[in-house]
């Protein structure tokens, strides 16, 4: 039987936002983070990153910079005791990547093909699944997905959530992902 999962963009929801995110020492998780993402996992949900990497294709960082950049993040959760089950990204960019990367993909947000790889090789439900992030993109993305999804405030959201694009509705609009924890805990349990 498929289980269901929390798909979480990064930057601006686990870790803040400071555009690329091109040095390690750069990179800041959010207070809330282990403790939310201990409570997710302890519910039964898995816990899978959906993040556009343009940076990737623009030439800003390479594909092992990012992976160290994943293995730097999962070494500062275990210190809280929490962990990812799987990073999903999409290197692609439509009209600022270079070369293969510039390209129109089923995998970048708001598309939902990097949570339907997901659920297919870690057979995910994506119907009891939900999508958090900072971006309309990622509402969208869940949606898209079959999943619901929360927009939180970190990040570009306390932005985004003033202007919500007509058919983008979230299904809930959190603070932080903390909260964002607290709405799936009362709203989506197995």
């Amino acid at each position: 039987m498929s289980r269901p999962a929390v798909f979480l963009d990064r930057d601006g929801t686990l870790v803040e936002d400071h555009g690329f995110l091109d040095a390690l020492d750069r990179m800041r998780l959010y207070p809330w983070t282990a403790d939310a993402l201990r409570l997710v996992r302890r519910a039964g949900f898995a816990v899978v990153v959906i993040t556009n990497q343009s940076g990737v294709g623009r030439g800003i960082f390479d594909e092992a910079f990012l992976d160290a950049v994943h293995a730097e993040l999962d070494t500062r959760l275990a210190r809280g005791d929490a962990r990812i089950d799987a990073y999903y990204h999409c290197p692609h960019h439509p009209t600022e990547a270079r070369d293969a990367y510039r390209q129109v993909c089923r995998c970048r947000k708001p598309a939902p093909g990097m949570i339907e790889a997901a659920c297919r090789d870690l057979e995910l439900d994506p119907a009891r699944s939900v999508m958090v992030g900072d971006r309309w993109i990622d509402v969208a993305c869940g949606h898209a997905a079959g999943a619901r999804s929360v927009l939180v405030r970190t990040g570009l959201g306390a932005r985004e959530a003033t202007a919500p694009p007509a058919g983008r509705g979230a299904d809930a609009v959190a603070d932080n992902l903390m909260e964002a924890v607290g709405w799936i805990l009362r709203n989506c349990s197995n």
